[in-house]
């Protein structure tokens, strides 16, 4: 059986609808994740785009599914009074790995404060993220919008990885991740109110997130992330742009 991690935030909704596959699934926030992953507890999961690229000679991605957004995510969020120019400091959430490297890459004159300190702004991601939308009236800034408004692209928060030697049944399991979004995508209402249930969010509300969530990982996604790739090397957040090694080469039309 594939130990299978999941991100214990709502978007994973649509991932894990109606995923028909033998897994055992392993929640956890991404860095928890992350972790496993590189420690062998795990066989594949959803990690940070930044921890692939940090360790790619040790992995392997799933060609067709990463979690992405062209312009608004609504779950990572950059809280702050002050305008982003005039941002000084900024405390993340330990939660992260991709979001905290993005935010130094659009904000390089921050410096990086643990979440609790006195800071200029907060980072929040997940539900964390959502939840503030409602009860925080502080302006919040989504960290979707700002990078697509700067490269023209999507951002891709996390890529499926796996760790080399590949268990068997990588190439199934994809097709079943694949499946489990296309059904999701065509019974929008379902999903929603079934997430609604899980989670505790208004299933309007949901229904609206999960329409800018993308799961696929195509041409302009893997060249959104190249470039998040490249500009974290650039800032000194990465010391080489790793070449994206796939559990195979051929990726179906």
């Amino acid at each position: 059986m594939i130990r299978l991690g999941r991100i214990s935030y709502v978007n994973m909704a649509p991932v894990f609808h109606k995923l028909e596959a033998d897994v055992e699934e392993v929640l956890g926030v991404p860095t928890e994740l992350n972790r496993m992953l590189l420690d062998g507890e795990i066989d594949i999961a959803p990690i940070s785009s930044i921890e692939y690229a940090r360790n790619a000679e040790r992995l392997r991605i799933l060609p067709r599914v990463c979690v992405s957004s062209e312009g608004a995510v609504d779950s990572i969020q950059l809280v702050t009074r002050l305008p982003l120019g005039q941002v000084r400091t900024v405390a993340v959430t330990p939660e992260s790995a991709t979001s905290v490297v993005l935010v130094q890459i659009l904000l390089p004159r921050a410096e990086i404060v643990p979440l609790g300190l006195e800071a200029d702004a907060t980072l929040l991601i997940g539900d964390a993220a959502l939840r503030s939308a409602f009860e925080d009236p502080t302006p919040h800034y989504d960290l979707g919008r700002l990078w697509l408004e700067r490269t023209g692209l999507p951002m891709v928060f996390a890529v499926w990885a796996a760790p080399e030697p590949l268990v068997d049944g990588l190439l199934d399991l994809e097709h079943a991740l694949v499946a489990s979004v296309r059904l999701a995508r065509s019974e929008p209402e379902r999903l929603a109110r079934q997430a609604s249930e899980a989670y505790g969010y208004p299933a309007g509300f949901l229904a609206r997130y999960f329409e800018k969530l993308r799961y696929s990982f195509g041409p302009r996604e893997r060249a959104g992330l190249y470039t998040f790739f490249e500009m974290a090397r650039d800032a000194g957040l990465l010391a080489r742009v790793p070449e994206l090694r796939f559990v195979r080469e051929e990726v179906p039309a």
